[in-house]
Formats: C-alpha cells, structure tokens, sequence
C-alpha cells in the first residue's frame, strides 16, 4: 500500500509521530514556563535530570492544577518544593527484606568444608 491510498510509508508514519510529540513537549516546555518563575523552573530542570519519571509526574500535577484554575500567578520555588515533597510522598517506595531461612539449613556445618 502506498502513500496514495492514505496509508503513509513507515517513515513518514515515524516523522510525522516524531513531530507531534515534539510539539507536544514545546506545548508543554511552554505551559510551564508561564506557570513556574525562573527559580522553580531551573529546580524542575534539575530534578528532569536527575529523576526523570519523578520529574514527569510533577510536571503532570502542575499541568493539571493549571488547567483546573488552582495556580494563582506564578509558582515560586518554594511552592515548587511542597508539591515535589506532596508527590515523593505519593510515590514512595518501601524496601522490605525477606531472609529465607529455609537456605541455610542446605548447608550442612557438620561438613569440613576443606
């Protein structure tokens, strides 16, 4: 099928996926610049950097409460911090350690282990 028929060739398919999501991130680079000062945005840079998924999911919640009329004005850095520190709490993880003591019993200490 060819490019006549409505079904672009897979490169094109891939360049025009390529642009949408290109402007998408300059939508999205540019909502947050109209919403965070400069201080808040360098941090949310930094944290991109550093923990891209964590980053992301702020990125999301500061879009969201955008869009619902939440932010008044711009978001300084202090504000910037209290929702990373709202998110980190959310996201969480705890760390359990499990010891099978089943294992041990495999080895046998009435073996010279020579």
């Amino acid at each position: 099928m060819n490019a006549a028929q409505g079904n672009p060739n897979p490169q094109e398919a891939q360049e025009q996926a390529r642009k949408q999501a290109e402007n998408q991130e300059n939508a999205k680079n540019s909502m947050l610049s109209q919403i965070l000062d400069q201080q808040a945005l360098h941090r949310l840079s930094n944290l991109a950097a550093a923990k891209p998924e964590k980053a992301q999911m702020v990125e999301a919640a500061l879009i969201n409460m955008a869009r619902r009329g939440q932010l008044a004005g711009k978001m300084s850095d202090e504000g910037l911090k209290q929702l990373m520190e709202r998110v980190s709490q959310q996201t969480q993880k705890t760390t359990t350690v499990k010891f099978d003591r089943r294992r041990n019993n495999l080895d046998s200490d009435d073996e010279d282990d020579l």
